[in-house]
């Protein structure tokens, strides 16, 4: 196994040299800065990087044990920093396009890298930073103030709620694409609500494209001892409504549908119709934010009030939230974390929305 060193003014210009010659998927062993004297005598800095071949090889060099004596541990490592160092050159790529005012400030290229990696878009991340006060001439800031003060800055464009918090009767519909876990979510509500807050709540179903769903949802009731009503018209929806209106909480599973199904949505919105229901629109967390944003768009039509993003526990790219909770400038009331009922649910604090970053 071969092993090189190249060299190089900037770490960029260094591992541009190694992907000139080993290629892009090249293992990267270590990174140093040093020093040395130029033709001025003067001390100048550089970059050392060493690499080997890559996972293009990986059959022949990583995985043959009669070629290396590497643990699989240590090629797990390796493959580690192989992934560091390409989220850093990505933002150092971007970083180019920064300021001096960025570079000047220590901690705010690393605050910035940070928020990308995390799914935060690139304009948020600027504007984060240029509004947390960490460019004023004045006042000299840590990297561990940068990194509060633009935390608070993102506190300050987060919104919450708790739909339930209220002594007044509830009506809640949760709508959203097929498969994002609004049964699960429904019951987790329930759990909670009945069980922990000692509030009287109803099930209703108006899912008539899926006999599964009802009766999933009934083993949720049956469960919980409370009543579940379908729902598959409006004079049914209304007769479920008038049977459950002693009921602190009523909520409404409906069926799932692709967002690009206007008919399916229009159904929907004549069903509901102009009742005094609060809408909850269920997002994946894990899929691209391109595709969030048109979940977002072409349910609006049904006028949901609120956020639940679910399946948090299975992405890292959890900024794409806070992106959309700002471009649409709407609340979030609930994050689920995982199948568990109840417990994988939270109705979150500011603070814990920010905590998905990091």
């Amino acid at each position: 196994m071969k092993v090189k060193k190249f060299q190089g003014t900037t770490i960029a210009d260094t591992m541009r040299l190694v992907g000139k010659e080993m290629g892009p998927e090249a293992l990267i062993l270590s990174t140093e800065k040093k020093h040395r004297l130029n033709d001025e005598n003067d001390y100048q800095e550089y970059f050392e990087i060493s690499a080997m071949a890559g996972p293009d090889q990986e059959n022949e060099v990583l995985e043959t044990t009669s070629n290396t004596n590497l643990s699989k541990d240590t090629i797990k490592t390796l493959r580690s920093e192989l992934m560091s160092i390409k989220e850093m050159m990505f933002i150092l790529d971007r970083s180019r396009m920064l300021t001096d005012s960025f570079r000047s400030v220590p901690g705010a290229i690393n605050i910035f890298g940070r928020l990308i990696r995390s799914g935060i878009n690139e304009f948020n991340a600027r504007r984060f930073l240029e509004n947390s006060g960490i460019f004023n001439d004045e006042v000299i800031f840590s990297p561990k103030d940068v990194r509060k003060q633009v935390l608070k800055e993102i506190l300050k464009e987060i919104e919450v709620c708790d739909p339930f918090d209220t002594d007044q009767q509830v009506i809640a519909a949760f709508i959203g694409s097929t498969g994002v876990g609004k049964t699960t979510t429904v019951a987790k509500i329930a759990a909670n609500e009945f069980l922990l807050k000692k509030k009287s709540v109803g099930f209703i179903s108006i899912d008539n494209y899926r006999i599964a769903a009802l009766d999933q949802l009934k083993t949720y009731a049956s469960i919980l001892g409370i009543p579940c009503l379908p729902a598959f018209n409006q004079k049914e929806l209304a007769f479920a409504l008038n049977r459950m209106k002693d009921k602190d909480i009523i909520l409404i599973d409906t069926a799932g549908q692709s967002h690009y199904d206007y008919d399916r949505i229009h159904e929907m919105q004549e069903l509901i119709g102009n009742r005094p229901i609060t809408k909850h629109l269920l997002i994946s967390a894990g899929i691209h934010e391109s595709e969030i944003t048109r979940v977002a768009k072409n349910f609006k039509k049904l006028d949901y009030s609120t956020y639940i993003f679910t399946k948090t526990d299975e992405t890292r790219q959890r900024g794409v939230i806070i992106n959309q909770l700002i471009a649409q400038k709407m609340p979030i009331s609930f994050i689920t974390t995982g199948q568990r009922v109840p417990e994988d649910i939270m109705t979150p604090t500011k603070m814990d929305v920010l905590r998905l970053l990091f």
